[in-house]
Parts: C-alpha cells; sequence; structure tokens
C-alpha cells in the first residue's frame, strides 16, 4: 500500500482554530500518597471528572455514533501498544481519552485520516505520561498505516485532544485502584493473605481482565472504582482467596454493592469471551500476553505460555508499574 504523507501546511489547517496556543502548560510531576480509605473516598469524588458523556454508551448501542469507528481506533492503539510492549497502565490512559474525546465531538466524515491521527495522538499523550523510554511520535505510526503523518502533524492533533478533555489528562483508570482493591479482600493478620495479593500472578491476571474488559464497550456502564472491584473480586475467586464473592463485595463499603456485582458478571463475560475467540491455548503470563494473545488477535502465534523469550522482564515491568505508576505521571489539570 502506499504511503502518503501529509504535510504540515496541509492537514493541520484544520486544527489550527482548535487550538488556543495559550493553553499550552507545564505542570511539575506529583507523587500521590499511599490509597487508604480515606484517600480512596478523595478519588471518588474525582472519579467523575474522567468519564465519557453520559449518554456516550447509549448512542454507541443505538448506532448514533459508529461503533466500528471505535473499535478501530482501539485497534490501531492496541497494535501499536503491543509493538512497543507499553504498560497496561498507558493502554488503559489512552482508550480512556479516545471514549472521552469521541463522547463530546465527532471526527468530520470526509477525512477519513482523522482517525487514525487521533489514534496516534491518544498513545502518544498515555505513553508520555506513563512510560519510561518513550519513542518519537512519528514512529508509533507501526505496521502499514494507510497514512503517514509528521511528528509536528500529531503534535497538533495531541494539543486538540488536550484541549477537548480540558487538560484532564490525570485519568483514574481501574488499573489506578486495583492495588487498593485486591488489598481490601486481603485480611490484613494473614501472611498468606499478604503473600497472595502482593504476587506477580495475581497482579498480572488481573491487568488482563481488565485489558479484556475495555476492549469492548460495556465496561462504559461502570466507574473505573466498580470495574477495579470486580476485578479483585474475580482474581480472588480464582486463586481461592475468596470462596463466596457476593459476601466479599460487601468490603466495598463505599461502592454500590448491585454495581460492583453486576459488573463481576460483565468481567467474567469478557474473559470468557476473549479466551473463546483467542487462538491461542493456555494462559499468557503477562498482560503483554494478553495482547499479542487472543484479547486483540495481534500477534497471535508468538506469545504462548512458555514462548515468550522477554515475558520476565515484562512480567516484571508490569509489576513495577502498577505499583509506582502514580509517582511518574504528570500532573496536567491547573
Amino acid at each position: 500500500m502506499n504511503h502518503r504523507v501529509y504535510e504540515l501546511n496541509q492537514m493541520t489547517k484544520y486544527f489550527d482554530h482548535e487550538i488556543d496556543d495559550h493553553q499550552i502548560r507545564s505542570q511539575p510531576l506529583i507523587q500521590l500518597p499511599d490509597q487508604t480509605d480515606e484517600t480512596f473516598m478523595t478519588i471518588l469524588e474525582r472519579e467523575s471528572d474522567y468519564l465519557p458523556n453520559h449518554d456516550y454508551l447509549i448512542r454507541l448501542r443505538s448506532g448514533d455514533l459508529d461503533f466500528n469507528t471505535r473499535n478501530q481506533a482501539f485497534h490501531w492503539i492496541s497494535k501499536a501498544h503491543c509493538y512497543y510492549s507499553f504498560g497496561p497502565l498507558s493502554l488503559c490512559l489512552a482508550v480512556n481519552y479516545l471514549d472521552r474525546f469521541f463522547s463530546v465531538r465527532e471526527l468530520p466524515r470526509d477525512k477519513a485520516w482523522t482517525l487514525q491521527l487521533l489514534a496516534v495522538a491518544c498513545l502518544s499523550i498515555a505513553a508520555k505520561i506513563e512510560e519510561t523510554f518513550v519513542p518519537n511520535s512519528f514512529d508509533l505510526q507501526v505496521g502499514d498505516p494507510k497514512y503517514v503523518f509528521e511528528a509536528k502533524t500529531i503534535q497538533r492533533m495531541e494539543l486538540l485532544v488536550l484541549d477537548t478533555l480540558k487538560w484532564k489528562m490525570n485519568a483514574i483508570t481501574p488499573c489506578s485502584l486495583l492495588d487498593y482493591s485486591l488489598k481490601k479482600l486481603s485480611d490484613p493478620h494473614s501472611i498468606t493473605d499478604k503473600f497472595l495479593f502482593s504476587t506477580t500472578k495475581v497482579l498480572n491476571r488481573s491487568m488482563q481482565l481488565i485489558l479484556c474488559t475495555i476492549k469492548g464497550i460495556e465496561y462504559l456502564e461502570y466507574k473505573a472504582s466498580e470495574i477495579a472491584a470486580a476485578v479483585a473480586l474475580c482474581v480472588s475467586a480464582e486463586f481461592r482467596a475468596v470462596d463466596d464473592i457476593h459476601k466479599a463485595s460487601s468490603c466495598f463499603i463505599h461502592l454500590d454493592k448491585g454495581r460492583v456485582l453486576k459488573c463481576v458478571e460483565m468481567v467474567k463475560e469478557m474473559s470468557e469471551t476473549s479466551r473463546s475467540n483467542g487462538s491461542v491455548t493456555g494462559v499468557p503470563q503477562s498482560p503483554i500476553g494478553v495482547l499479542d494473545g487472543g484479547c486483540f488477535s495481534y500477534k497471535t502465534d508468538e506469545l504462548t505460555v512458555g514462548s515468550s523469550s522477554n515475558s520476565t522482564s515484562q512480567i516484571t515491568t508490569t509489576t513495577t508499574a502498577i505499583r509506582s505508576s502514580e509517582t511518574k505521571r504528570m500532573k496536567l489539570e491547573p
């Protein structure tokens, strides 16, 4: 396929009127405190600020918004995410930006290139916030893209995304609350529980479920805190740390128990769907394996159980990211 390189002066003029260059700001890095019940409540108060518009899921289900357009953008993001072995936190952020953007504005239907450009911009911003190594935005265009954009063009789209989302990029995702949710299900006086809920296997399985969940649109019905709690319950049941999910859900006293249990069913359904649709046997050993495996059907022959030469480093990286991501997060809100 022939690549068409669109120069900055040909494309960015479409976006120039959308951006006020005086809005470009720099904010210092911050370190959030450990997630106690008190800080968790503070997070819950801010959670709604990072959700798509309330009618977004309804419009996707009804066909008012093109479901396939969202899927195409998600597929491109996940493909580039896999290519660079980014952490799961980056994918969660990029998808959050994508859905929030789509919920407040539509891309011009006669300019198909804007969809790919938006996907590049969302992943680029997420990587800059979460990753320690970030390739040039131009190099994020992996595989055989239909369009190839200059770095300056991608930057202009990044600014449009930032402006549209009101610079609220420090999004609260299920990944952000996973550690807290797992700890809520453990007995603080049990050495066995403390060990189990801190193991790489538990953390990676939890991230696998989150990544499978955000592929579809049903997760949009729930808040990040509800998804994190549901995932923690599912994983705890899988590892037999919890015998009764319904009873265990009562530990999340700040959440609606009914919604959490309903979310548990959604997580289970998405997990089963991705497993049945996958072309690999066995469970990948890291969240990166999920992306390369059945969940997104990308490079499915490369990462099966025991087949990845770098799976150990990926697991270590993922675990570290879960524990320390908030210390690296750039605060873009005023």
